[in-house]
């Protein structure tokens, strides 16, 4: 098995299909610069808080990662369809790879760790290594909870579904360059976004806990990603669907995580709190950044 989740630095397998796919976006969103209209910005801003809030963040992580909250099972196939218009793999896959992440941060078997250079943790780790390639058998052992959910199965396998169908509609409704901006801008930007809480919240920040990891809370990667830059709050409690943790600790994943909850739709939705942080070290009940949300 553990050669199966080595997804070192020191691997020299490229990922061709992966890299065309990147420089090709990349080409594409920087062509999307010269179509410019408000239609196509209003479309590509819609969009990327449909897939990187609610989808990644929400969804993929939050939820299906470290289950900090419940919903119906039709409103996790939703957020999990969500998740696969970010192009950033299926959620079986996404999971595995943020599992590991967890179980082994800052090790050799971190699928992204800075300690290996910022170019690594940021994009070197999708174009070498298995890292996007997760094997089967990773996901049953890091997912046992919706490995073998038959829709789980087919949405990791055909994740690139999803989005073909929006960019056919969004070609309907503005031609070719809403689909530069609906798709490959708003992708280009959402995987920064993603990448930089691999890599930037690991190196640049401040630490409210001294967790056994880099981690760090970065108000700029929070504010490109809904949230998910309170980084070091997140390590020291994973399963905690409330990453700031402070009034000025801007969270929006977690307000739209209250709102579900709200309208019925999120149960048992678990918040840690600095108060009961205070309260646990007075009693000697501390643990941070425990592993048991990663296997």
């Amino acid at each position: 098995m553990q050669q199966s989740i080595d997804n070192t630095h020191t691997s020299k397998k490229i990922n061709w299909n992966t890299l065309v796919a990147v420089v090709i976006f990349h080409v594409l969103a920087i062509a999307a610069l010269f179509t410019f209209n408000w239609a196509n910005l209003t479309a590509a801003l819609i969009l990327w808080w449909v897939a990187g809030s609610l989808g990644i963040g929400v969804g993929y992580h939050r939820l299906l990662t470290h289950r900090g909250f419940k919903t119906p099972k039709w409103v996790e196939y939703i957020l999990s369809i969500f998740g696969t218009l970010a192009m950033q793999s299926g959620p079986l896959t996404w999971v595995t790879t943020h599992r590991i992440h967890h179980a082994f941060t800052e090790t050799e078997k971190d699928p992204h760790s800075p300690r290996f250079g910022t170019y690594w943790s940021h994009i070197g780790w999708i174009l070498r290594g298995k890292a996007q390639n997760q094997t089967w058998a990773d996901m049953q052992r890091y997912c046992p909870d919706f490995a073998n959910d038959r829709f789980h199965q087919w949405i990791n396998k055909y994740y690139w579904v999803p989005i073909s169908i929006l960019a056919v509609g969004l070609f309907a409704i503005g031609g070719f360059s809403m689909v530069l901006w609906g798709v490959f801008a708003r992708v280009v930007f959402g995987w920064h976004a993603t990448w930089l809480v691999n890599s930037a919240t690991h190196l640049w920040g401040t630490r409210r806990f001294e967790t056994r990891d880099d981690s760090r809370n970065n108000a700029l990667v929070a504010a490109v990603s809904w949230g998910e830059g309170w980084h070091n709050n997140h390590h020291a409690y994973p399963r905690s669907a409330k990453h700031g943790l402070a009034w000025y600790e801007f969270d929006i994943n977690w307000m739209q995580i209250k709102l579900l909850e709200k309208v019925g739709l999120a149960t048992d939705v678990y918040a840690y709190s600095i108060k009961q942080h205070e309260e646990d070290e007075a009693n000697g009940a501390v643990e941070l950044n425990p592993v048991q949300d990663a296997a």
